[in-house]
């Protein structure tokens, strides 16, 4: 076991490493001069170049990039070009709205992909496993905006049960408000993710039920349905520990979107707005730490998988 850490620990640096060479140089291609932006379009072309000069944009790309390699190791994912403010201080702003938002959204998949995706599995070839099963996949190919929208229409503009867009000045001071702004962008998101989940609880439950132990429990005398509850789900539910991992990686997907739509003062909306400013240090602090977010969750996935499957561990 420590092995098979020490192995996905090494994996997942070299991950990070290579993320944040890609994401340095695709930030690099980009068309535009930013020093010019910065300076206005009444700037002089000496202005603008001693601003390039000032921000360091002059050096090699290789001294760009182990300059900025070096703050991080420091604990510093760079400054914004723009106002001076750090990129950590301004993520763990954003992260106030986003981090619940992410953690709703998945609860809700969770909620309900996971009976619903059993049910329809234990109902195969009746109307009622049919049902569900086509609807999955009918909502999973659902854009996430266009599902916004009707869910804006059906609570916010005929229910008027819950607000539409923004998010409370005071935050979380007042949570019942916060939480109220959240619950659409949630369900959003929650409901897309779920209808995916849902396919593959169903294909898990499927391929569990013809597993030898389960056939063996309702030979015994258990009826099959009762077989596979007892003895099978507990196999889904590792499998679907390793999908939840996926799920976060759509979650961050989903809430650049939703975010934009909602008008959420999230990380996804600031990360669009700061690609469209061109301020490219903080854009590549902001994508390293996602990704290096999604990284380190898979990380976790993987080990707690690893733990909690004996299947695994003796396949050492």
């Amino acid at each position: 076991m420590i092995r098979y850490t020490l192995t996905r620990a090494a994996l997942l640096l070299v991950g990070l490493f290579v993320a944040s060479v890609l994401i340095f140089l695709t930030l690099r291609v980009l068309p535009g001069d930013i020093a010019q932006l910065i300076a206005g379009t009444n700037s002089t072309p000496e202005q603008a170049a001693a601003l390039r000069e000032q921000l360091g944009l002059e050096r090699s790309l290789g001294e760009q990039y182990f300059s900025w390699i070096g703050g991080i190791f420091r604990g510093e994912l760079g400054n914004s070009l723009l106002t001076g403010a750090s990129v950590e201080s301004e993520l763990a702003e954003k992260a106030q709205v986003t981090v619940p938002l992410g953690i709703m959204a998945l609860m809700i998949a969770v909620l309900f992909s996971v009976p619903l995706g059993v049910l329809s599995a234990m109902r195969r070839g009746r109307a009622a496993g049919t049902a569900l099963s086509a609807g999955a996949q009918a909502i999973a190919a659902v854009p996430v905006v266009w599902a916004g929208m009707m869910l804006v229409v059906v609570f916010a503009v005929w229910l008027g049960w819950l607000p539409a867009q923004g998010f409370p000045r005071a935050g979380w001071q007042d949570p019942w408000a916060a939480v109220s702004a959240l619950i659409l962008p949630a369900l959003t998101i929650g409901i897309i993710e779920g209808a995916m989940l849902m396919r593959f609880v169903r294909s898990a439950t499927l391929q569990a039920a013809g597993q030898d132990f389960v056939r063996t429990a309702a030979a015994k005398g258990l009826t099959r349905n009762s077989a596979l509850i007892r003895h099978g789900l507990p196999v889904v539910g590792l499998s679907i520990i390793t999908v939840l991992g996926l799920q976060v990686a759509g979650i961050i997907v989903g809430a650049v979107v939703i975010e934009q739509l909602f008008s959420l003062p999230g990380i996804g909306r600031m990360l669009v707005a700061d690609v469209s400013a061109r301020d490219l240090p903080k854009v590549q602090g902001e994508l390293l730490a996602l990704t290096g977010f999604v990284l380190i969750v898979g990380f976790l996935v993987d080990i707690v998988q690893r733990v909690i499957d004996p299947r695994q561990r003796e396949a050492e």
